[in-house]
């Protein structure tokens, strides 16, 4: 009897690991806060309803890069993000990528300067900053830790950026350029920012709607973290053929999916003083577009992701390669 009993124990142990084991998904579980910058993309990337409220907002951009569903958001420009968790930790395994996000990404095949740089085309970089669930709650409200790429130590990057963006008046009289029909108003969307700078994000005439995120009440949107160098060039000189050329590593939207360098390895996490971290693993990852720039006829940079997946549960946890200092 006694060993029927340890017998059908271990079964239901087993059970048990394995209905765990089962419920656990490698993709995004849920979105907590959409909350992009004013862009061209912005109400359309995804779509806002009359009446959605950011409850709302968070749900679609849910329903696009949740559970493989693989459909693009905007982040619009510089400071816009979103929030989102998984059903489990991602294990931080030393000297492996831990996790991907996906986006859409691209090189150029038909750059005009020959002796530029391949990986250059659509490479538009969101920071990427992670959590631990420390206290157990499920809610991303513990500390968050930047995950340290290329340009963290680049006497470029702005650290303590902040920037204001103030909701436009729909219905001004517009300030077209002249020299440039694509655009049709050069100041829509002011901004500021904490450097003493100012200017516009401006509307184009690919786009109608409000660049401004209808669902938020505020006036003002503000946003804060580092800042990258600009990556875009002109190579045609002549305002036609933007390039925007990838970084080295450590960001999102900046290598193709196919990349390796499109991988995270949790264990470049930093604390707000830049010194290295070291986190069990990650429940939560908060991704916001990291340069404010404008280029041409493509309009403003604005990081776009399309989901994220433990690279683990998946079995492509590849080496980091990366030199991390």
């Amino acid at each position: 009897m006694n060993s029927m009993k340890r017998f059908l124990f271990t079964i239901s142990v087993l059970l048990v690991a394995a209905i765990g084991a089962i419920a656990q998904s490698p993709y995004i579980n849920r979105v907590y806060e959409y909350r992009p910058a004013p862009g061209q993309f912005v109400n359309e990337m995804p779509s806002y309803e009359e009446g959605d409220t950011p409850e709302d907002m968070a749900r679609k951009a849910e329903e696009c890069i949740a559970h493989d569903e693989r459909v693009l958001i905007s982040l619009g420009s510089y400071g816009g993000y979103v929030t989102f968790g998984f059903d489990h930790m991602i294990e931080n395994r030393p000297g492996k990528m831990d996790f991907q996000i996906l986006s859409n990404a691209f090189y150029s095949n038909a750059n005009p300067n020959p002796n530029a740089s391949k990986e250059g085309g659509s490479c538009e970089p969101g920071i990427v900053m992670v959590s631990h669930d420390a206290n157990g709650n499920g809610e991303p409200d513990d500390a968050w830790y930047e995950l340290a790429g290329s340009e963290y130590d680049n006497p470029t990057t702005v650290h303590n950026y902040r920037i204001t963006y103030y909701r436009p008046d729909e219905d001004k009289e517009r300030t077209p350029n002249p020299d440039y029909k694509f655009i049709n108003d050069t100041s829509y969307v002011r901004w500021t920012d904490n450097m003493g700078n100012t200017g516009h994000v401006y509307r184009n005439v690919y786009h109608h709607q409000s660049y401004y995120p209808q669902w938020i009440d505020a006036d003002s949107l503000t946003f804060e973290g580092a800042l990258l160098a600009d990556n875009y060039v002109d190579e045609s000189g002549m305002g036609n053929y933007y390039v925007q050329y990838a970084y080295a590593w450590g960001y999102a939207d900046n290598h193709p999916n196919t990349d390796n360098r499109s991988k995270f390895n949790i264990e470049w996490a930093v604390d707000h003083e830049g010194k290295r971290v070291s986190l069990p693993g990650i429940h939560f990852v908060k991704v916001y577009c990291a340069v404010n720039q404008y280029c041409g006829w493509l309009g403003e940079t604005s990081t776009e992701i399309m989901g994220a997946y433990d690279l683990h549960l998946v079995g492509d946890d590849t080496d980091d390669t990366t030199d991390i200092g």
